[in-house]
């Protein structure tokens, strides 16, 4: 049979009264260093001819819906290259 060991619950005559602690002087808190910002740790990947065409042609059409289809197709195409080439570069 396995003898249980138990803890005698403590009393305040069995609790060791402890000196109070010394404050000890407070750490000077150090400064961090400005951290430099990061730029686009990602690599640019490059747009094939076929995939800009169709970033170009999907904004013409919603330039084009924007004025109601009214003015030259034409003026939606630069105007849709010129966004796409702002966003892309």
């Amino acid at each position: 049979m396995a003898v249980s060991r138990t803890k005698k619950p403590t009393t305040k005559s069995s609790v060791k009264k402890q000196p109070p602690r010394k404050s000890q002087p407070l750490k000077k808190l150090r400064q961090k260093k400005p951290v430099a910002k990061k730029t686009s740790t990602t690599k640019k990947r490059k747009i094939s001819t076929e995939e800009r065409y169709k970033m170009v042609e999907v904004a013409a059409y919603y330039i084009a819906e924007h004025n109601h289809f009214h003015g030259n197709a034409i003026d939606f195409w630069v105007a849709a290259e010129a966004e796409v080439s702002k966003q892309i570069d």
